[in-house]
């Protein structure tokens, strides 16, 4: 069973950072894409950044460069290193996993800005 396991949510004050990670639980496991969605509430879920096996990391341009994604291949895991955070940033965060054959989602990690 695929799992992904996210932690490093919590509140922040705006201008602040902070990071997310998001540990797959498998460690054989063929992977298109990984990454990050966000849904606020009343909001649609929308997509935050993401790494591919073939190509470069890309993440929202809404998002002007205060987010970056990365990927630790030996530790199975991806991480978000959030900067400037704005109180519009608010939102549960989703980690994401898409496979050749199938999809999967976390169980999600609230980020709060606020002072």
């Amino acid at each position: 069973q695929v799992q992904l396991v996210e932690s490093g949510g919590g509140l922040v004050q705006p201008g602040g950072s902070l990071t997310l990670s998001c540990a797959l639980s498998e460690d054989d496991i063929t992977f298109s894409a990984m990454g990050w969605y966000r849904q606020a509430p009343g909001n649609q879920r929308e997509w935050v950044a993401s790494t591919f096996k073939n190509g470069p990391a890309a993440s929202a341009s809404s998002l002007k460069g205060r987010f970056t994604i990365a990927r630790d291949n030996a530790k199975n895991t991806i991480y978000l290193q959030m900067n400037s955070l704005k109180p519009e940033d608010t939102a549960v965060y989703y980690c994401n996993l898409v496979t050749p054959t199938a999809q999967y989602w976390g169980q999600g990690t609230q980020v709060t800005v606020s002072s």
